[in-house]
């Protein structure tokens, strides 16, 4: 019974949390000049909001800096724990325990198919535990001066999560938190690494799963795969080649998008739109306007 009762009670805190962590278009936004760090528009930029999957972002530059240090290499295997499988649900690349993934493919699902056990898997390889990783993550944010931002786990999935019809309860005591103008910081560590648009400019890619079978999926960025989406530069390419959306029922959708134009380049910050359409046409139009105010 008391088991049931701390399972209620953390339920209702996360359906009163939907009413304070999203909104219309969205809790927060800002947008800026990737090779300065200029701002070019905000508003509610330090408003604290979930980010959910957007929490992936921070997992793919630890992981990408390990690979840069000569940890381990994309091609190298990693070997799944349980903990990839117990604290994760679909979104998912369903790698069970003791099997084998290379970090490549891991980063691949990680970025294009928001896999939620890619994450939990990276994150152990990279630190040897979970709670190694997210101390890991809570520092390099601490790093970059994201001083408004605290992770509990590496997928964004909140504290009790909601899955064909059965509400499943994590260890951890919260929600991921963070603000647009935290998650601008990563965003712009992030860019500066070319390797990182391998993963999240994918539009449709594929892998070898941990059973030796090939998988196919679709990004999760409908601004870079939907034609009606797309922002289109003047002279017909496509701008966005990144980087994250999140979506949890507490925190709304939330994105950091990033585009160019000739040799400029933007990034975008929406959190807590109560609808994916919301976010994606306001993150959409905020790129516009600011590849716009950059190529001026």
């Amino acid at each position: 019974m008391k088991r049931i009762a701390v399972l209620a009670a953390t339920v209702l805190l996360c359906a009163f949390a939907t009413f304070a962590h999203r909104g219309t278009p969205y809790v927060g936004a800002l947008t800026a000049d990737a090779k300065t760090g200029r701002i070019l528009f905000e508003e509610n930029a330090d408003a604290e909001a979930y980010p959910a999957s957007v929490t992936k972002l921070m997992t793919l530059l630890l992981v990408l800096e390990d690979v840069e240090s000569g940890k381990y290499s994309l091609d190298d295997f990693v070997t799944a724990t349980e903990e990839a499988t117990r604290f994760s649900e679909p979104s998912w690349v369903d790698i069970r325990p003791g099997e084998k993934m290379t970090v490549d493919d891991l980063l691949t699902a990680l970025m294009v198919k928001s896999a939620n056990d890619a994450a939990v898997a990276l994150g152990v390889n990279s630190a040897g535990s979970f709670d190694a990783f997210v101390a890991k993550m809570n520092a390099r944010a601490a790093e970059l001066g994201m001083t408004r931002t605290k992770y509990y786990n590496p997928n964004g999935l909140p504290p009790v999560s909601r899955s064909n019809g059965r509400a499943r309860k994590y260890p951890w005591k919260s929600f991921n938190v963070s603000t647009c103008r935290d998650q601008l910081k990563l965003a712009l560590e992030l860019v500066k690494r070319p390797q990182v648009f391998k993963y999240t400019s994918q539009k449709v890619a594929a892998v070898t799963d941990g059973r030796g079978q090939k998988l196919k999926f679709v990004n999760h960025n409908n601004v870079m795969v939907k034609d009606k989406q797309k922002v289109i530069n003047p002279d017909g390419s496509e701008a966005v080649d990144g980087l994250k959306t999140g979506y949890i029922d507490a925190g709304g959708s939330s994105i950091v998008l990033t585009g160019k134009r000739g040799s400029s380049r933007a990034v975008v910050v929406v959190l807590g739109s109560n609808t994916a359409k919301e976010r994606d046409a306001a993150a959409a139009r905020l790129l516009t306007d600011a590849l716009s105010a950059l190529s001026w």
